[in-house]
């Protein structure tokens, strides 16, 4: 049994996100009778900056929240993504907590809720729930200091390659993307011409195909090749930090 089958083992009663599964059963149960299903489409919005945060969303299975930075010009720009192995909104703080940036669901999907009252009740009763959070909330950070030194470095086709396997690693494994030219440009933070030209040569290469509304991963060891290393990077810290907890190809969608 690997370490994260060992890590996220007897939790597939549980929401398909690894957060919660990562949870021990006295933990768990704490949360569990205030967690509310719902279904999260493209484009839903869940915060504005400046909102009052006041409930919890996690993302299950292919699920991916996006957190988009408003700038002067009036266009939005993506930072990071969330999928199964997070949660976004009042991770660590506690009473007004005002957001800061849009939050939007990037891939529609199923997610579960849980208000912040709750889970502070449950920080509150467990040292080890506290733990689970704050370093979660280490993990995110380390996302974002990632993200920002890869928009600095690298190029846009390593940065369109990284956004690509980053978002297939939380796909149920058959290497379809539902992601488009003007999603990618947004990710990348460039014209939607910069992108189009790159995905071009990926296409060009036998890397991967494009159809309405979708990447299709054609060979993600080339994809591999051509990107950067920062997911890596970010993926090494969250097995340091919270070991089993990052989606890993070998686990699809159940």
């Amino acid at each position: 049994m690997t370490n994260r089958q060992t890590d996220l083992a007897g939790t597939s009663d549980r929401p398909f996100n690894n957060l919660l599964r990562r949870l021990n059963a006295a933990d768990y149960a704490l949360i569990a009778p205030h967690l509310v299903p719902v279904d999260g489409r493209a484009n839903d919005l869940f915060y504005n900056p400046g909102d009052d945060v006041q409930t919890v969303h996690f993302p299950c299975g292919p699920s991916l929240v996006a957190y988009m930075v408003p700038n002067e010009d009036g266009r939005d720009v993506e930072t990071i993504l969330v999928g199964r192995e997070g949660a976004v909104g009042g991770i660590v703080s506690q009473g007004f907590l005002p957001a800061y940036t849009r939050i939007t669901v990037k891939f529609g999907g199923p997610f579960v809720r849980l208000p912040i009252s709750k889970l502070d009740a449950a920080k509150l009763k467990s040292i080890s729930v506290r733990n689970i959070f704050a370093r979660y909330a280490d993990c995110l950070l380390a996302q974002i200091f990632q993200s920002t030194a890869c928009n600095a470095i690298h190029s846009i086709e390593q940065r369109a390659a990284k956004w690509i396997i980053s978002a297939m690693e939380r796909t149920d494994g058959d290497g379809v993307v539902p992601l488009t030219h003007e999603q990618l440009s947004t990710l990348l933070g460039v014209g939607r011409s910069y992108t189009s030209r790159v995905i071009q040569g990926f296409k060009a290469e036998g890397v991967l195909e494009t159809r309405r509304g979708a990447i299709t991963v054609r060979d993600p060891d080339r994809l591999r090749q051509r990107a950067c290393r920062c997911n890596d990077a970010v993926k090494d810290h969250f097995e340091e930090v919270l070991r089993g907890v990052y989606p890993k190809e070998d686990n699809p969608v159940n």
